[in-house]
């Protein structure tokens, strides 16, 4: 086993440009858009994020490989599945990015939204920056490293020991009488003894912190983390039976080789975080704690997330040309956002009572109502003044005709009813159905006019297995993908988060070129995203037993039709009696 000494990023007397290594940890949830969330936050306060190949003295901030993972090229579902990420910074931005939280409370995501300020690029430390991910739980000032305990133990003594950056930090925290702590386990997905977690606790006995040891509300918090390889469900993923059958106990004492095998083990100080499952304070924003709710109503932690790829912070205007009832707007709300949004359907828009609408939803966390609008994305330009940029982000839930199906305006007769002049003041406009590939042209190119320079689009899109990024992703020359992550929801289907950024002005001479080059291999590819709810019926039948499954659902569809009846039936019996 490879010694975490030789561990890419590691310090050393011999790197002249010594790193400053940040652990972050994430909530086990959306696992593929973890890294562009982190690298749409980093971007928003002027931090590039490079990749590992990149030089780490260049750079003011590249991933580098977790433990084990140069290993792991073989097994690329593994990759996916480890829930850290490592991130190595220029030595002399350690002191400004190691300042601590001051309180539990900072890290409450209903903190660190609700009273959220313009970003702070010369001053903001690393706790400051990423607690504004919706997935990030918790950030490590890294010690060491490696994939066993006495391999992080070792790098652990080294960098303290031997390297400028870490003398200077283990001097300031560990060697400081007056400051107290306590040194905390972490196992993802296993459980320890107490005894177990004390033969853990020795093996970095060496430091010898001079403060005083205090359980609740320490000075410094360090923590050891022993990851294991998880599931989808965030369980281990090699639980090894013993010889009566039953799941074996995991312990350092034992070889890890018959137990579950390390991937890395990681040793530092706790710079914020909760300790309470995803994000503390998460929880409250949950739909099904909401007012007013529809079918296609977006999820809180995705919308959260959303608006981490559209950069959105206090003081943006964002507009949701798809609004429904408001569920992503509203993210964008608790972020300090000017609020717009439009749809076309006018029931959704006026809600289902005075106590149930969208309104109600902002009203619900005392945010400032949004600007709403009955009308057409595919008439904007005759709604909206369209020739200035007025958008930081355009961040939606396109229509796709899966739950929803899209309306635009317009009468399916050749040659409709005129309304009269008196009536035009109430009129609401006769709709007529939208094709998905027209849907995604007018977005693009309402997002290209009306974006500023560098703005976002974020959007949804589903797709099946046979989707291809390169050709069957909607384009525009005014526009540059910056983000396509991919959240499986079936075996046969799943769902895309696109951000998009605004690089070049829109030139009105050229509506036409731009609409023709959306879809790169044209109609080929906007079939791509059209008739899914058929693609899925089909895809349904081919299953073994779907004919007897179908049978089981119109009979009980028909149950219950007939107990509507017999209940309204019983009810007007009862009132005339």
């Amino acid at each position: 086993m490879a010694s975490s000494l030789q561990l890419q990023g590691s310090n050393n007397n011999n790197n002249k440009d010594e790193r400053y290594l940040v652990l972050v940890e994430f909530a086990y949830i959306h696992l593929n858009f973890q890294l562009a969330e982190l690298e749409s936050i980093l971007d928003m306060y002027g931090i590039k994020l490079g990749s590992s190949s990149s030089s780490s003295s260049s750079s003011d901030c590249v991933v580098i490989p977790l433990p084990g993972q140069q290993q792991q090229q073989s097994k690329p579902s593994s990759q996916k599945r480890r829930p850290y990420v490592i991130l190595s910074f220029k030595s002399k931005d350690a002191a400004r990015l190691s300042a601590k939280q001051k309180s539990q409370e900072k890290w409450d995501f209903a903190t660190t939204t609700t009273t959220t300020t313009k970003v702070d690029v010369k001053n903001a430390g690393i706790v400051d920056i990423l607690s504004r991910c919706a997935l990030v739980k918790s950030i490590l000032e890294l010690w060491g490293r490696g994939c066993s305990i006495e391999d992080c133990a070792a790098n652990t003594k080294h960098w303290t020991t031997d390297t400028k950056i870490g003398r200077s930090i283990f001097q300031k925290v560990a060697a400081d009488a007056s400051q107290s702590w306590k040194l905390t386990i972490h196992t993802l997905g296993t459980k320890y003894s107490r005894e177990e977690q004390e033969n853990m606790r020795q093996k970095f006995s060496y430091l010898g912190f001079q403060g005083p040891v205090r359980m609740k509300e320490p000075d410094n918090e360090y923590v050891l983390i022993r990851e294991v390889e998880m599931d989808g469900k965030a369980s281990p993923l090699h639980a090894v039976l013993s010889a009566g059958g039953g799941e074996t106990k995991s312990g350092p004492e034992n070889n890890d080789d018959d137990k579950f095998p390390a991937l890395g083990v990681y040793f530092g100080r706790k710079l914020g975080g909760t300790s309470k499952k995803g994000r503390g304070g998460l929880e409250q924003y949950n739909l099904k704690h909401r007012v007013y709710l529809g079918p296609t109503s977006m999820d809180a932690e995705l919308s959260f997330v959303m608006t981490s790829f559209g950069q959105v912070q206090k003081g943006s205007i964002v507009f949701d040309p798809f609004v429904g009832t408001g569920s992503i707007l509203l993210s964008c709300a608790l972020r300090g956002a000017y609020c717009i949004g439009s749809d076309i359907d006018i029931r959704v828009l006026k809600g289902r009572s005075q106590d149930e609408n969208i309104w109600k939803n902002f009203d619900q966390f005392n945010l400032n109502r949004p600007e709403i609008v009955r009308t057409d994305n595919s008439i904007y330009h005759r709604h909206f003044r369209s020739h200035r940029p007025l958008y930081d982000a355009i961040i939606c839930d396109p229509p796709y005709g899966i739950r929803a199906g899209a309306r635009k305006t317009g009468s399916r007769l050749e040659t409709p009813r005129q309304i009269l002049d008196e009536h035009r003041h109430d009129h609401i406009a006769q709709t007529k159905p939208y094709p998905v590939s027209d849907v995604m042209s007018d977005l693009l190119d309402v997002a290209a006019r009306t974006l500023v320079m560098n703005g976002r689009l974020v959007y949804v899109i589903p797709s099946f297995k046979d989707f291809n990024i390169e050709t069957d992703l909607p384009r525009h020359p005014c526009l540059q993908l910056v983000h396509s992550c991919y959240q499986p929801l079936s075996a046969e289907l799943g769902r895309r988060i696109v951000a998009m950024k605004k690089v070049e002005e829109y030139d009105e001479s050229r509506r036409d070129n731009y609409l023709t080059s959306i879809w790169v291999n044209g109609k080929e590819s906007a079939e791509k995203c059209a008739n899914l709810r058929d693609k899925i019926l089909e895809a349904a039948k081919q299953k073994p037993g779907y004919e007897e499954k179908a049978a089981i659902r119109r009979e009980k569809r028909k149950a219950h039709k007939h107990a509507k009846k017999e209940a309204k039936r019983r009810s007007k019996v009862d009132i005339a009696s």
